[in-house]
């Protein structure tokens, strides 16, 4: 059984390894891919808005279905081959329908993958393995993306953006691989849903984590991150274009590989903070990041900005991104109904990160790129604002920020 799990942990690793460049679509290089095909940059913001926003919608009954499935493998291979597709479709047509038809269709997907990962993982590993499989699960996550973005850049380099298409079919392809290599035997599907057996529970009714604060507190403050940072990567990498003549794809891999190597031992280190500290040292130090990054991009307008810039990217996106199923597993455990918990916290978070897109589009044609990266320095200091303000008067939320 032992050699069977390590298998399964192995396989979840790997996945986690190709599901980085297939979740995201094309991720930062849509922006640049467009506007080679000279789109403008509010443009380009309505047509990740409107897959944030497609995505958002279903979150949550995404999450639902996560938590009542026994089919979480066939999903997420599902999943992960509708995002390819709609990818070439982005690739073979660039009209405004056509890109905006293929978002749609990505955002769905894509929010899909977070709830089935998450489930997958804490059905195999269980509550208490979690916070550290969260860890490794980001942290190959993060590879992942370095070594695609390396990949990716390169293919740029010589082939142009079509390269960055090759590059992300093919993780696509490893990604289903990987995903049925993982023993269905060894997920325990009520651990998965966040039940505890020992104690014979049933689901809540799912209406009530509506009324959970510590729930609706945890995706505002997502929301107010997402809405500071989402779109800062894809602007300075079209900033960076527009005033200084850089290669697209060289320019925006190197983004990528600057913040992906500091989130990989970031987000090693928030696994061993949230074991020892819990989970509110860890969403504290990710939001003091987000609104320095945002400083910096805004008053240095230099192509290398970008190295610490990534690197704060790096530190915000890599301890969020473990701590976020962390904390609403261990809020709703024995509730039944983890996933679609972590769907309502996503929906808010995607709604941040959709606007996002929106908003800094919006600053960056009518102000400029500099004048857009302060607006979303504004919604990343009400995100640590909340925080501070929900740990200290809102007992329920406070009390799960520690052990």
């Amino acid at each position: 059984m032992t050699g069977k799990k390590n298998i399964s942990l192995i396989a979840l690793s790997l996945l986690s390894f190709s599901l980085a460049d297939v979740r995201d679509g094309l991720g930062p290089f849509l922006g640049v891919y467009l506007q080679g095909k000279n789109w403008m940059p509010d443009e380009i913001g309505y047509v990740m808005t409107v897959g944030g926003l497609a995505g958002m919608l279903l979150t949550t009954p995404l999450g639902a279905l996560a938590d009542g499935t026994r089919k979480k493998r066939s999903m997420l291979a599902v999943a992960t081959g509708m995002i390819v597709l709609s990818v070439m479709m982005i690739f073979r047509c660039h009209f405004f329908p056509v890109v905006a038809g293929a978002q749609i269709v990505q955002g769905i997907m894509a929010a899909a993958v977070a709830p089935l990962l998450t489930s997958i993982t804490l059905g195999l590993v269980g509550q208490k393995g979690l916070a550290h499989r969260l860890g490794q699960n980001e942290a190959w996550n993060h590879f992942g993306n370095f070594s695609t973005a390396v990949l990716g850049g390169l293919a740029g380099y010589y082939y142009g953006i079509p390269g960055v298409f090759g590059v992300m079919l093919v993780m696509g392809l490893c990604s289903v691989v990987f995903v049925f290599m993982i023993n269905p035997g060894l997920i325990d599907y009520d651990t998965a849903r966040g039940l505890e057996k020992e104690k014979n529970a049933v689901p809540i009714p799912a209406g009530s984590l509506l009324a959970n604060s510590a729930i609706i507190v945890t995706g505002l403050i997502l929301f107010f991150f997402h809405l500071g940072n989402a779109a800062l990567l894809p602007l300075l990498g079209q900033s960076a274009v527009a005033s200084f003549k850089v290669d697209p794809a060289v320019y925006t891999s190197a983004t990528v590989v600057i913040a992906q190597l500091t989130m990989i031992p970031m987000a090693l280190l928030a696994a061993k903070l949230a074991e020892k500290r819990g989970y509110g040292p860890v969403f504290l130090f990710a939001l003091l990041a987000l609104p320095a990054r945002g400083l910096v991009a805004g008053f240095w307008h230099d192509p290398w900005s970008i190295v610490p810039v990534q690197i704060l990217d790096g530190v915000g996106a890599g301890l969020i991104g473990v701590a976020t199923p962390g904390i609403v597993a261990k809020i709703l455990r024995g509730t039944g109904h983890v996933n679609m918990g972590l769907g309502i916290v996503m929906t808010l978070q995607g709604i941040g990160a959709a606007l996002s897109s929106t908003v800094g589009g919006l600053f960056a044609y009518h102000a400029g790129y500099g004048a857009a990266f302060l607006a979303l320095t504004v919604s990343a200091c009400c995100a640590l604002a909340l925080f501070l303000a929900a740990g200290r008067w809102l007992p329920p939320f406070g009390t799960e920020l520690v052990n």
